[in-house]
């Protein structure tokens, strides 16, 4: 059980990208809206941002390659989808409405993501679950006077639960899992439904035999170890016990900051190649600035042709959030690291060890004191544990 009896609320705006743009532009929302890399009648190159709820029902979702989403639910005059690139300035005029709304609740408060937020609700609340099921309903009132958006909540006693309870009832859903609740909400439900458990560990135990959480969870912990190890053994065991973290901060989710863009073409350009990688970071930087929060580690992707990804990484003595910092050490990365002889497909800056600023920080001239490390093959870390 969760000792101290929080009650943490998750938001998550529904198909954000693709309300604002119907919102924005009037279009019709019964009608397919794909957003993301140009599509180029099927031959673009990316992935689908998002998407709205008629689009999905042709099965496209968001990090789909375009050209897939494309042979799906083409445009006009082959299909009935609308294609648009999207406004970062514009979702995050919309999305910072909608936290301006949020945050007028008072307590913890947690931006998570452009479009989803914790809240701690337990002293707004007093501890109350009633008052915190109406709490939310009067914020998704709030919210769609506010920007005419819908939204998501879900109520429960950890981050992982009321995340997932905001995912129980969408569109424009509310559900709260209360204390002890956990173990029956499990019931039958998919490995695959909890944030942090990837497809690989899935499918791993599924090998096994073992389809749900509540069948993992009834093997007990040893047993479950000998299958995917002790660590993840112990999580799981703690999702289903509500004894996973209830800390509600902005940088408890927030891990890294990061931008990436994917080349029309296959580019052999050197300086048209760094120039796309400054403004990557420039817009990190201006993120970060939004946050309120400051990094140690600025990290490099260069994915080649035929999908070869490198990464390459330093930190600096003090966190910073200076962007002139970050964009000298971006160019020596890219400098010493890349293969020149090879066309690049995509491009991407990252802002790690994020930190709270205790002061305002100086720049840094020197970096030779830095600790710089190169990642070969694939960039992803192991699935996150919350």
């Amino acid at each position: 059980m969760n000792k101290e009896g929080k009650i943490l609320v998750h938001c998550d705006l529904d198909a954000f990208f693709a309300a604002v743009e119907t919102l924005h532009s009037g279009l019709d929302p019964s009608v397919p809206l794909i957003i993301g890399a140009d599509p180029k009648g099927g031959r673009g190159r990316g992935i689908v941002s998002t998407c709205n709820y008629a689009a999905r029902a042709y099965g496209v979702r968001s990090a789909m390659p375009i050209s897939e989403a494309w042979r799906r639910c083409p445009a006009s005059p082959a299909g009935p989808a609308t294609y648009v690139r999207g406004s970062y300035r514009l979702y995050s005029r919309a999305s910072k409405r909608v936290m301006t709304v949020l945050r007028d609740v008072g307590g913890p408060f947690e931006q998570a993501s452009i479009d989803e937020a914790y809240l701690d609700v337990t002293e707004a609340t007093g501890g109350d679950w009633d008052l915190a099921l109406a709490l939310c309903e009067q914020m998704q009132r709030n919210i769609d006077e506010a920007t005419g958006l819908t939204a998501s909540f879900g109520l429960g006693p950890t981050r992982i639960l009321a995340k997932m309870g905001s995912e129980e009832r969408k569109p424009q859903g509310l559900f709260r899992l209360m204390p002890g609740d956990a173990l029956e909400f499990f019931a039958g439900r998919s490995l695959r439904e909890v944030p942090g458990i990837g497809p690989a560990t899935a499918t791993a135990m599924q090998e096994w035999g073992v389809q749900t959480v509540d069948e993992a969870y009834d093997l007990g912990e040893l047993a479950l170890a000998r299958m995917v190890g002790e660590r993840f053994a112990g999580w799981l065991m703690a999702v289903v016990e509500e004894r996973t973290s209830d800390d509600v901060s902005v940088l408890r989710s927030r891990k890294s900051i990061g931008k990436e863009t994917t080349f029309e073409r296959d580019q052999r350009d050197e300086e048209q190649v760094l120039e796309h990688l400054l403004a990557l970071v420039d817009r990190v930087m201006a993120r970060a600035a939004e946050l309120g929060v400051v990094g140690r580690l600025g990290e490099v992707k260069i994915r080649y042709q035929g999908f070869d990804t490198r990464t390459h990484r330093r930190s600096i003595p003090v966190a910073m959030d200076d962007p002139t910092v970050f964009r000298s050490l971006a160019s020596k990365l890219f400098a010493t690291s890349l293969e020149r002889e090879r066309p690049v497909r995509l491009v991407g800056f990252r802002l790690g060890d994020l930190e709270d600023p205790p002061t305002r920080q100086v720049t840094l001239q020197r970096f030779e004191s830095d600790s710089s490390e190169a990642v070969h093959g694939r960039e992803d870390g192991p699935e996150g544990l919350d």
